[in-house]
C-alpha cells in the first residue's frame, strides 16, 4: 500500500504590513502574504519522506480565501501532486478550535480517517507567525482521533507502518515511534525548504486545485466562524517599548568603550519618566444585565509537569496567576492542581505550599514520562468530574500540545502563550448583556508587535502561560491542603506511541530562570562556538555571581547550542538583573524573551542593529575585541553592581 503524505499549510501576512482597523482588530486585507515559515519546513519534510518512499502520494491542503491558491501552487511547484483548498465566507473569523475542526472535517471527507486502510501522515508547521499558537496540529489530531508528535525536528517512515520522530523537549529531545495514521508538526530547525523547480512551476500553472465549501464536506455552521468559535479576539493594541533611550558607550578603542559602558552602567543610564495609567470611567459601562455563562463550573485547575522527577519551574509559576484569579473571583474559589506520573505523592505538599488548595494525584507506572494521549484523556476525565471554570498550563513544548488537544475534547478552545491573565467582563452590544466574570487572556501576537486580549465562552476557559513571565509564588512551609487520588479509565489505544529514548540534561534550563546575569550569544558569535560568551559567564561565576549563558534562535538552528538555552518568543522568557546580548540583531521574537530583564546591555558591530532600540546600554564593536576587555574588568572585580554570594 502506497503511503500518502499530507502537508497542511497556511498563507500568512507579513507582520510589518499589518494594520490595525478602527474596531481595534487587525486588518490583513492589504498586507503581502507568504507561506508560513514553519509550514515551509513541513513541506520539505514531506518531500524528504517522498525521497525515502518514492511511491508516496503528496497532497497539500489549506483553509482560507481564494488568494491562498498562490501558496498551494508554490507547494505544487516544489514537488507536491495534489492540492485542496477549503474556502467559505462562513469560516471567516474562526479561532484555532474552529480551524482544526474544519480542516479535519475536510480530511475525513477526502477519506483520511483513523480507520483508513491505507497509511497516511499529516505534516504541519509547528505554529504560524500571525498567531503563534501551535494549536491546529493537536486539534486536527484529536478531531480525527489519531496520535501526534509536535515540535519535531526530523521524521522518517520505518517501512513497518510507523513514523520515527525526533521531538524537542525542554533540556533535550525524545525519539518517538508513532503508528500511522498520525500528525507531525515540524519546527524550523530541520532541512531548509527547497526552491520550486522549473518543471514544477510549469505543472503548477495548469494543475486544477480542488476547492471545497463547508456544504461540500458536510460541515455545519454551529462551531465555525466568529459566532461558532469558543474564543474571540476582544481587542488588539500596539506594544510600545517602555525602556528609556539607550546610553551608548564612547571611545576610540575596545578598552575605552568598555570603560565608558562601565561608567554609564554605574551611573544608572537614562531614566524613563513614569506616566499615570488612564482608565475609563465607570459611566462608560452600559446598563445591561450581567450574564454568567459558566453553567455551574467553578474553580481553577493547573497542570504540574514533572521533569527529571521534579515539578518544573513553569508549573510552579502557574500558581501565581491561578491564585490571583481565584482571589479576583472570590466566593472561596479553589485552586486545584493535577499531577500525573510515577511515585509523585511526595510532590503534592510542594504544590500546596506554593498555593494549591488541592492536589489531584494520578499515579501509574506507565505514566512516568509525559505522553499526550493518556494525559489528555486523564485531564478530560478530571474536568468532567470536577467542572473547573479555568484550566491553566505552562507554555512548554508539552503544555502547548496538551492544552489544545484537551480544548478539542471539551469544545472550549485555548488561548496560547499568555503574558497576562485577569478576571474581567465582556460587553456584548448585540445581545445587550455583560458576560461576567470572564477570563481575559492577554498574549503577544503578530511577531510580538501587538497585544491581543482573548476571551473564551465555554468552560473550562483554557490558557497556556509563557514560561518565565510570572514569578514562582513564595513558599509557605507547612501550609495545609487536600491531597486526593483520581483513578482514570485508560485503554491500550492511549499507549500506542512509544518513547524510544529520552535525552534530557539540565541544559541551563532551571538556572536561566534564577541567574542574576545572563550572557546571550547570537548568530554573530558562532565563529568560536560561543567560546567568549561562556568565558564571560565563567568569569562572573568565579566572582560569586550567579551567571548563565544563553543564545538566540539562529544559534540553535545552526546546531551550536541546544533548544533549552534559547531565549525568545519560541524559547524562554527570562528576567535576570542584567542581560547581555552579544551579536544579536534584535528580532522582535528575541526581544519578547529578554524584555523583562532589569538592565540590558547590547554589543554589536552594526550601529544600526535593531537591538539598540530595546536596551539600556550599548557598545558598537566586534565582540572578539570587546568581550576579552570586559572579562578582564570582571576578573578585576566589576560585577555589574551585584553582590557576590557569600561562600
Amino acid at each position: 500500500m502506497a503511503l500518502t503524505i499530507i502537508s497542511l499549510i497556511k498563507q500568512v501576512p507579513l507582520p510589518s504590513e499589518m494594520r490595525m482597523g478602527e474596531d481595534g482588530l487587525m486588518d490583513r486585507t492589504k498586507a503581502k502574504s507568504i507561506i508560513n515559515i514553519d509550514c515551509q519546513f513541513g513541506l520539505e519534510a514531506g518531500l524528504q519522506l517522498k525521497k525515502q518512499h518514492p511511491e508516496s502520494r503528496l497532497i497539500v491542503c489549506s483553509m482560507g480565501p481564494g488568494s491562498f491558491d498562490a501558496s498551494l501552487r508554490t507547494a505544487i511547484s516544489m514537488g507536491y501532486d495534489e492540492a485542496y483548498l477549503l474556502s467559505d465566507r462562513k469560516l471567516g473569523g474562526s479561532d484555532t478550535y474552529a480551524t482544526g475542526l474544519a480542516i479535519s472535517t475536510m480530511l475525513k471527507h477526502l477519506g483520511f480517517t483513523k480507520d483508513s486502510k491505507e497509511p497516511f501522515i499529516i505534516l504541519a508547521g509547528r505554529q504560524t507567525s500571525d498567531g503563534d499558537t501551535a494549536h491546529v496540529p493537536s486539534q486536527v489530531a484529536e478531531s480525527i482521533g489519531i496520535p501526534q508528535a509536535t515540535f519535531v525536528e526530523s521524521v522518517k517512515a520505518d517501512g513497518n507502518g510507523n513514523v520515527i520522530a525526533k521531538r524537542i523537549i525542554e533540556g533535550g529531545y525524545q525519539m518517538m515511534k508513532l503508528p500511522m495514521p498520525c500528525v507531525i508538526s515540524l519546527t524550523p530547525t530541520g532541512i531548509p525548504p527547497r526552491k520550486p523547480s522549473l518543471s514544477g512551476a510549469i505543472k503548477a500553472r495548469t494543475l486544477n486545485i480542488t476547492t471545497f465549501g463547508i456544504d461540500d464536506i458536510g460541515l455545519g455552521t454551529e462551531k465555525i466562524g466568529i459566532s461558532g468559535s469558543p474564543t474571540i479576539v476582544a481587542k488588539v493594541i500596539n506594544i510600545v517599548s517602555e525602556r528609556p533611550p539607550i546610553t551608548m558607550s564612547a571611545g576610540h578603542n575596545e578598552a575605552t568603550l568598555v570603560d565608558s559602558m562601565i561608567a554609564n552602567f554605574t551611573k544608572g543610564g537614562n531614566v524613563l519618566e513614569k506616566k499615570e495609567k488612564v482608565t475609563k470611567a465607570d459611566t462608560d459601562r452600559p446598563d445591561f444585565p450581567d450574564k454568567d455563562f459558566r453553567d455551574g463550573a467553578r474553580g481553577i485547575i493547573t497542570w504540574a509537569e514533572i521533569t527529571n522527577g521534579k515539578i518544573s519551574r513553569p508549573s510552579l509559576e502557574l500558581l501565581t496567576p491561578a491564585r490571583n484569579l481565584a482571589n479576583q473571583l472570590g466566593n472561596d474559589t479553589k485552586v486545584l492542581t493535577l499531577i500525573i506520573g510515577k511515585d509523585i505523592q511526595p510532590l503534592a505538599q510542594t504544590l500546596i505550599e506554593h498555593g494549591s488548595d488541592e492536589v489531584i494525584l494520578v499515579e501509574n507506572d506507565k505514566l512516568e514520562e509525559y505522553l499526550v494521549l493518556p494525559f489528555a484523556s486523564i485531564f478530560e476525565q478530571v474536568i468532567k468530574a470536577r467542572k473547573p471554570e479555568i484550566a491553566l498550563f505552562a507554555a512548554t513544548t508539552s503544555g502547548r500540545e496538551l492544552a489544545p488537544r484537551i480544548g478539542m475534547k471539551t469544545d472550549s478552545g485555548v488561548t496560547a502563550d499568555c503574558t497576562g491573565l485577569e478576571i474581567g467582563e465582556y460587553i456584548d452590544k448585540k445581545e445587550k448583556v455583560i458576560y461576567t466574570p470572564i477570563l481575559e487572556s492577554r498574549r503577544p501576537t503578530y511577531g510580538e508587535s501587538k497585544l491581543a486580549t482573548i476571551l473564551g465562552f465555554v468552560c473550562p476557559q483554557i490558557s497556556t502561560a509563557r514560561a518565565g513571565t510570572f514569578e514562582v509564588p513564595v513558599r509557605v512551609e507547612g501550609k495545609k491542603g487536600i491531597v486526593s487520588n483520581f483513578k482514570p479509565v485508560l485503554h491500550d489505544k492511549d499507549f500506542v506511541v512509544e518513547i524510544m529514548k529520552t535525552v534530557r540534561g539540565e541544559g541551563g534550563l532551571q538556572n536561566l530562570f534564577e541567574a542574576d546575569i545572563i550572557i546571550s550569544g547570537g548568530r554573530g558569535t558562532t565563529n568560536d562556538s560561543l567560546g567568549l560568551i561562556k568565558a564571560l559567564a565563567e568569569a562572573l561565576n568565579s566572582q560569586g555571581i550567579n551567571t548563565e549563558w544563553a543564545c538566540s534562535r539562529p544559534v540553535v538552528d545552526e546546531g551550536v547550542a541546544e533548544y533549552a538555552r534559547q531565549v525568545g518568543q519560541t524559547g524562554k522568557t527570562i528576567r535576570p538583573k542584567v542581560y547581555i546580548a552579544v551579536g544579536i540583531s534584535g528580532a522582535i521574537q528575541h526581544i519578547a524573551g529578554m524584555k523583562e530583564s532589569e538592565k540590558i546591555i547590547a554589543i554589536d558591530h552594526n550601529p544600526k542593529a535593531h537591538i539598540f532600540h530595546n536596551v539600556d546600554f550599548g557598545i558598537v564593536g566586534e565582540y572578539q575585541d570587546i568581550l576579552p576587555e570586559l572579562i578582564e574588568r570582571v576578573k578585576a572585580g566589576f560585577t555589574f553592581g551585584i553582590e557576590p554570594k557569600k561562600k
